[in-house]
């Protein structure tokens, strides 16, 4: 089933290209009676809805039809692509420079939105951990721990725990929550993660001690908050280990 943000994205795509057209229409009546910087600003408020329900692409798109159908529709001479008032050429500018920047705002706020959503259950994860880390004397514990939590957070079909081996080539979740195979980034919000093993190395205090090898669902697309919380899980057992190490 295709994710419900995925869905939504599309829908802004086509309002992008739909919407300030439509409203373009709707205001052409009043054109003579409707200033030309009173339609850019309700052509912006149409940026902003879209951007809100979609991502910056659909905003920079819906800020691009607008200023277009501005021009088009709102500026001598009239159904040509062409200005030749110079106070209309500096509104449609604007238009476009404010669509396009009000537009990225909309998008990012409606991205802090989805964080605030989801942060309560990863900062929950991450406070978790981090008193057991603390509290447990011996380091399996610690490690079972995250290997269950990580194969919850990632959707894993399993999640194993190896001391002290780093062999192979396999991909890698790496600390900004992207994957590397190779020498190439894995697109894993278009692909998800790879159908092999992904590892994911522990560091205490910048020594390697071990690697979690992660068994991905098929299908599955972890987002990247939740690859940042699994980093930040492997570093607590980083840590863990090499407090214990140092007795």
């Amino acid at each position: 089933m295709m994710p419900r943000y995925l869905d939504w994205d599309r829908i802004a795509l086509l309002a992008a290209l739909v919407a300030p057209l439509a409203v373009a229409l709707v205001l052409l009546p009043f054109r003579s009676a409707l200033p030309n910087t009173s339609v850019a600003l309700i052509l912006v408020v149409v940026v902003v809805a879209v951007a809100a329900i979609g991502n910056r692409l659909a905003g920079a798109l819906a800020a691009l039809s607008a200023a277009v159908w501005f021009d088009f529709f709102f500026t001598h001479p009239y159904q040509r692509f062409s200005i030749t008032k110079s106070a209309d050429i500096e509104t449609a500018v604007l238009l476009l420079v404010v669509g396009l920047a009000v537009s990225q705002l909309a998008a990012y706020a409606r991205r802090l939105r989805v964080i605030t959503v989801t942060d309560a259950d990863y900062l929950a994860r991450i406070h978790e951990t981090a008193e057991l880390a603390q509290s447990a004397r011996a380091t399996d514990t610690i490690v079972d721990h995250v290997t269950a939590e990580l194969t919850d957070l990632l959707n894993l079909r399993g999640c194993r725990f190896e001391y002290g081996i780093l062999t192979g080539h396999p991909p890698r979740l790496e600390q900004d929550g992207a994957v590397v195979w190779g020498h190439k980034r894995w697109d894993v919000d278009r692909l998800g993660l790879p159908d092999e093993e992904v590892e994911l190395r522990t560091i205490g205090n910048g020594r390697f001690y071990g690697r979690f090898m992660l068994e991905p669902t098929p299908g599955s697309v972890p987002p990247l908050q939740a690859r940042l919380v699994a980093v930040t899980l492997a570093d607590q057992v980083g840590t863990a280990l090499d407090t214990a190490a140092r007795g």
